[in-house]
């Protein structure tokens, strides 16, 4: 089959593939909703076989368009990790219908849990923490949680700019990690520059949080588009990245591409083996070919389609 026409990537090693990078890609996992996968015509054809493809579920989509999306992922070959927003959950009878339809119908184990995007609770949970309290997914046989990261903190939770509860979070769910049979890991918000990332991830490992990091990466996507949602999603200091690009006329125009970002924590996991990062969680902001593309330029073998 034909794949999709690439575009090089910038800088003077364009079209080079990098050993650590191709390392590094291996196992990446992406996010699609439903209507962005109803574009795709089969993900066999962008994605390597057993990819996990997140299903982020926003306010107001159907839990019927969520099922439907995770039945047919599941019948292309993927993994299917669905988010369950406590904040849009209206009580635990809802949570078991969505873990019950999920099972029967998409064959699904495995689940992100996170608060959500909402302000205002539409029941009776606030948090992620309060769904895994319920003990529904231990009692379901989930064998992955993850839950949510955030390398550069969380106005949402911290309004005074600390990451104070969100550092109480996480010291909550290391040790909750203790207490289930899942396999637990941190899913984080996307971030654009490599230093910070490394410094939280080794932070977090000096306080004796050590479970494996899945890191956002931002898909490529036009300067604009990718300021856009980097606010709106919260993004803290690594924004200026995007700034100081949009200062650059010649480059105003251009894709904004996740290369260098990942090219630094690909150097730094091939020189520190240990570094807790695990793999590369895609948001694919600029959609989700786009995004393959990208990694299958860069990715080597580790980012081969399936049904190449």
């Amino acid at each position: 089959m034909a794949l999709f026409n690439f575009k090089k990537s910038e800088g003077p090693d364009a079209g080079c593939l990098s050993p650590e990078v191709e390392s590094f890609l291996q196992g990446y996992s992406i996010e699609v909703m439903p209507r962005t996968a109803a574009k795709v015509d089969n993900f066999g054809d962008i994605l390597p076989e057993g990819t996990r493809v997140y299903i982020a579920h926003i306010e107001g989509t159907p839990i019927e368009d969520m099922v439907d999306t995770a039945k047919r992922l599941n019948a292309e070959g993927f993994d299917v990790m669905p988010h369950f927003p406590a904040r849009i959950i209206k009580d635990a009878s809802t949570l078991q219908d969505w873990i019950a339809r999920y099972q029967g119908e998409a064959n699904v184990d495995q689940a992100l849990l996170l608060a959500g995007g909402v302000t205002t609770p539409h029941g009776d949970f606030d948090s992620s923490m309060q769904l895994l309290e319920t003990g529904a997914f231990d009692a379901a046989g989930f064998k992955h949680l993850h839950v949510a990261g955030h390398p550069e903190g969380n106005k949402d939770i911290d309004p005074d700019g600390s990451m104070k509860n969100v550092d109480d979070a996480l010291r909550w769910k290391q040790d909750f990690s203790t207490r289930t049979d899942a396999k637990m890991a941190l899913a984080t918000q996307f971030a654009f520059e490599a230093g910070p990332i490394i410094e939280w991830a080794d932070a977090l490992k000096a306080a004796g949080i050590d479970l494996p990091i899945h890191i956002g990466i931002a898909g490529p996507a036009k300067l604009q588009t990718m300021i856009k949602f980097a606010i709106a999603c919260g993004v803290g200091p690594s924004l200026r990245v995007l700034q100081r690009r949009a200062k650059d006329v010649t480059k105003l125009l251009l894709p904004f591409e996740p290369t260098e970002v990942i090219s630094e924590l690909a150097a730094h996991k091939a020189a520190n083996p240990d570094f807790n990062i695990a793999q590369v969680h895609f948001f694919p902001l600029g959609g989700i070919k786009t995004n393959a593309n990208w990694a299958i330029e860069n990715g080597g073998a580790a980012a081969t389609p399936k049904n190449a």
